[in-house]
């Protein structure tokens, strides 16, 4: 009998979640006319001091308890349209630059559509843990405005009773900071992103920033990587999307502080939903992706970023997911070898989550695989934005139990523990 135990805690859409974002305004100039952006900041300098004060003000009364340091956000945004006018900053009053940082900013509600698609690592923080519980993070795809979708992260705790406690949000969220952002440069290939040194991380988002990336960061599949030095590094696998053309890039980083979003190339990274094995097996990196949209496969690489064809691992096979299925995450590695969540497509296009089990020396062969899926969408999982799906990017092993958080129609997380012994003992 599988023991499967769902968390009675939801995560919802919350369009009070927002952060303050750069309010891009054409900046060309129109023949001998001044741009916009010149208009714009010619009207706050040609304002009287007093004038200049009461507007910004304003704009403070408004704005400045809803977000975390607004006076340096604004600041910092002036430093950007200085250094693309040429303007003489000693010569402008603090309100007036203040004031001319607010007008090239606009709040962004990241969450306000749709909270989904989690996965889950072990946190890079253990200290003061009891025995047998652990410090957890997950990465949560959420999206705001325009159906853009950016990277948002949750720190919480998993007991050694099971019991799943999420640290609380804290009241402002802050966006990553790119060094050498313009006005002008929307940057092409890697870059890297710093969070802010006083954010924490559960009010950290990540936006897009790319060309590659300009319509969305999706579902992020975060794994706890080990290399052959015994150094670990926390990488995540994600889909950038441009609005017409998807693209896999990989996220890099050791202390949460500093982000690498590295594109990878290859024949397999056109296509989305690939998960990364937490270590190398044979001396390879390996990947299990869905390169044809149907059916999954198995990837192997000589370097994190380069992945080309694999072979081909497995069909649908069971009625719950005979339109194709996918990975909900990496690997994860057991004793008797390695698990992996899989999703299912059926009639009508629901969604299920199954298991599937691998060798561990050679991953490509299928040890058992479940008939019937762990989770499916079913009375309250079933309505939302996308209704009738349950889809997780990836789960999180906890003693003898697997913790998967998912997401529910497109729209909210929910969380549920099921034993590895009971999910074993139903493959065939």
């Amino acid at each position: 009998m599988l023991e499967l135990e769902t968390h009675a805690l939801r995560l919802h859409a919350d369009p009070s979640r927002v952060v303050v974002r750069p309010f891009h305004i054409a900046w060309q100039s129109n023949g001998s006319a001044p741009s916009r952006t010149e208009r714009l900041v010619h009207a706050v300098l040609a304002m009287s001091p007093i004038e200049a004060r009461r507007q910004l003000n304003t704009v403070l009364k408004d704005f400045e308890a809803r977000h975390w340091q607004t006076r340096r956000v604004f600041m910092t945004r002036y430093d950007q349209i200085e250094e693309l006018l040429k303007l003489d900053g000693a010569s402008i009053s603090d309100e007036k630059r203040q004031l001319i940082g607010a007008y090239f900013c606009h709040e962004y509600s990241y969450a306000a559509a749709a909270l989904m698609n989690p996965s889950a690592v072990p946190h890079f923080d253990q200290s003061g843990m009891p025995k047998g519980s652990l410090r957890i993070l997950m990465s949560l795809r959420a999206v705001g405005e325009g159906h853009i979708s950016s990277v948002a992260f949750r720190e919480g705790i998993i007991t050694d009773q099971n019991e799943l406690i999420l640290a609380p949000e804290p009241p402002f969220a802050t966006a990553v900071d790119r060094e050498g952002a313009d006005e002008l440069g929307i940057p092409e290939g890697e870059v890297t992103v710093h969070r802010h040194r006083d954010s924490t991380l559960s009010g950290t988002v990540i936006f897009p920033i790319t060309r590659a990336q300009s319509n969305g960061l999706e579902d992020m599949r975060l794994v706890h990587f080990t290399h052959d030095d015994g150094s670990v590094e926390w990488l995540g696998t994600y889909t950038a999307y441009n609005g017409s053309v998807i693209q896999s890039e990989m996220l890099r980083t050791r202390d949460f502080r500093a982000f690498d979003l590295v594109p990878m190339t290859g024949s397999a990274a056109r296509n989305k939903g690939m998960g990364l094995f937490p270590r190398k097996i044979g001396g390879k990196y390996m990947m299990i992706g869905r390169q044809d949209g149907e059916n999954l496969f198995l990837i192997q690489s000589d370097t994190l970023t380069h992945w080309d064809e694999g072979e081909l691992l497995l069909k649908p096979h069971y009625p719950w997911e005979l339109v194709q299925i996918g990975n909900c995450g990496p690997p994860i590695e057991i004793d008797e070898g390695w698990l992996l969540l899989t999703h299912g497509v059926g009639a009508m296009r629901k969604y299920s989550i199954g298991a599937v089990l691998l060798d561990k020396d050679d991953p490509s062969k299928v040890i058992g695989r479940t008939r019937e899926p762990l989770l499916a969408a079913a009375d309250q999982d079933r309505e939302g934005y996308v209704p009738n799906v349950v889809y997780s990017c990836g789960a999180i092993r906890h003693g003898d139990r697997l913790f998967i958080p998912y997401g529910v129609a497109d729209s909210s997380v929910a969380f549920a523990f099921v034993s590895i012994g009971s999910m074993l003992k139903v493959m065939d």
